[in-house]
């Protein structure tokens, strides 16, 4: 049975989520593919980061159970996470696709997350990224999950702030 702290991260991934495809579903194509600046992402980079980013947190996770002594994670040079916001791949992408692929995100979390112990989400690993070294399993889910989910929430409303 998972813990209060499994529940609290489901629940806090499911509201985020939520929030981001209650933000995102009823807009015009064109003002979710619109990029504010050249620097700036749109809300489709963002949506569809946030799509290939949770799956692939959750996989480092199981992989960090698996083998703690395996590193862990990337950094913003990694050419997968590159090619998850390059505007020409996210222009190729179905709006619709990618929302699919958002909702997926809670329930993929809850079965990564339920499935371990207390003792796992203390677990610590070498990772890529010497700012994140030493940190449990635990700060991947608070931070690289949840926190990175509501992160891009704020990003969108930001880019909404724009248009007006």
């Amino acid at each position: 049975m998972a813990g209060e702290f499994h529940q609290q991260a489901i629940q806090d991934v499911k509201a985020a989520i939520e929030e981001m495809l209650n933000t995102v579903k009823e807009l015009p194509e064109d003002t979710i593919r619109w990029k504010p600046s050249e620097e700036e992402w749109s809300i489709m980079q963002v949506v569809a980061h946030v799509a290939e980013a949770i799956p692939f947190w959750l996989g480092e996770i199981r992989q960090i159970i698996q083998s703690p002594e395996d590193v862990w994670g990337r950094d913003h040079t990694n050419k997968i996470r590159l090619k998850a916001v390059d505007a020409k791949t996210v222009d190729s992408l179905s709006v619709d696709k990618v929302f699919e692929d958002l909702k997926k995100i809670p329930t993929q979390t809850e079965e990564t997350l339920s499935t371990l112990t207390d003792e796992q989400f203390q677990i610590i690993a070498p990772s890529r990224n010497p700012n994140f070294d030493g940190k449990p399993v635990r700060f991947i889910v608070n931070k690289l999950i949840v926190g990175h989910i509501q992160g891009h929430n704020g990003q969108i409303q930001r880019n909404l702030s724009k248009l007006k």
